[in-house]
Parts: structure tokens; C-alpha cells; sequence
């Protein structure tokens, strides 16, 4: 069997919904019998807005690598740096979501975020999406979208 890589989506912009928008994609999918794995990063610990997700387990997994119960951004800087090494095993855990072919929806969550804070680069996220993987879409959130990236995107919606 080949493997299929699928379309890539982004929602960015300085708007709210972006979450929201990937979410309302991955429970149309769930309704098709898709499986979806959603990483969520720079949420904190703990981002009960999307509780009520889990309780569509096993079809839908939702997995979060930040160990902090603050936001990554409001951390002093000795707990940023164990916090940006619980993230980059976020970051690899996600390549593996993609080389696999476990999931069919792929959802990382403020991944383009990660950008922005200088955890990865603009390289790293290319590398992530060129990674062939036996999924049907991979949908990825944050506030901004470089052109480099935008380059290897299938859909873009900005959120404002």
C-alpha cells in the first residue's frame, strides 16, 4: 500500500475561533468514522474549553505535552526552559502522528504559535508538513502564517 498524504489546512489571524474552527472540522470528520489526533500546544496544562471532547475517545485523542498549569508565555525563565522541552516532545510526538497513518485528521493546535516564540523555526514546520504520512488532512492553528509555510498549504483561512 502507498502512502497518501492529504491536504493541509491552517486557520491563523489575530481573531478568536481558530481552535474552535479545527475542532468543528475534527467532529464533522468523526461523524464520517475518521480518527483524529489533536496536539494541543501553549494551552497550559489544562484547556477546559474543549473538555467535552473527550468523551469521544477512542476516535478522537487529544494530547497535550505543556506540564505548567500557566501559559508558556506568562512563565519565568527557568520554567520556560523545561517547558519548552516538554513542548519539542510535543513537536516530535507529532511527527510520528504523521508518519504513522493512525490518524486520519490530524489537528496541531497553535503549532505555527511555536514560530513565534522561537521553540521551532519556519524549517522545522516545513519539515514537519513534507513528511509523508497516510493521512487525509492535517490541520494546523496560530496567529500567523509565514509565506514559506503557506507555500506547502492546501486551504487557508484567516480568522480576524
Amino acid at each position: 500500500m502507498t502512502m497518501k498524504t492529504g491536504i493541509v489546512q491552517v486557520f491563523y489571524g489575530d481573531g478568536k475561533g481558530k481552535t474552535s474552527a479545527a475542532v468543528g472540522q475534527a467532529l464533522r470528520e468523526v461523524q464520517e468514522g475518521q480518527r483524529i489526533t489533536m496536539i494541543q500546544f501553549l494551552k497550559g496544562k489544562v484547556a477546559d474549553e474543549f473538555q467535552v471532547l473527550e468523551r469521544l475517545e477512542p476516535d478522537m485523542k487529544i494530547f497535550r505535552f505543556d506540564k505548567s498549569e500557566s501559559s508558556y508565555c506568562d512563565l519565568p525563565d527557568d520554567a520556560k526552559r523545561e517547558e519548552k522541552h516538554n513542548i519539542l516532545n510535543g513537536f516530535n510526538f507529532s511527527k510520528k502522528v504523521l508518519e504513522t497513518g493512525e490518524s486520519d485528521v490530524i489537528i496541531l493546535d497553535e503549532l505555527l504559535g511555536l514560530i513565534d516564540l522561537n521553540i521551532i523555526t519556519e524549517n522545522d514546520v516545513e519539515d514537519l508538513i513534507r513528511i509523508q504520512g497516510d493521512y487525509k488532512k492535517l490541520i494546523i492553528t496560530g496567529a500567523k502564517l509565514p509565506d514559506q509555510i503557506r507555500a506547502y498549504v492546501d486551504e487557508v483561512s484567516e480568522i480576524r
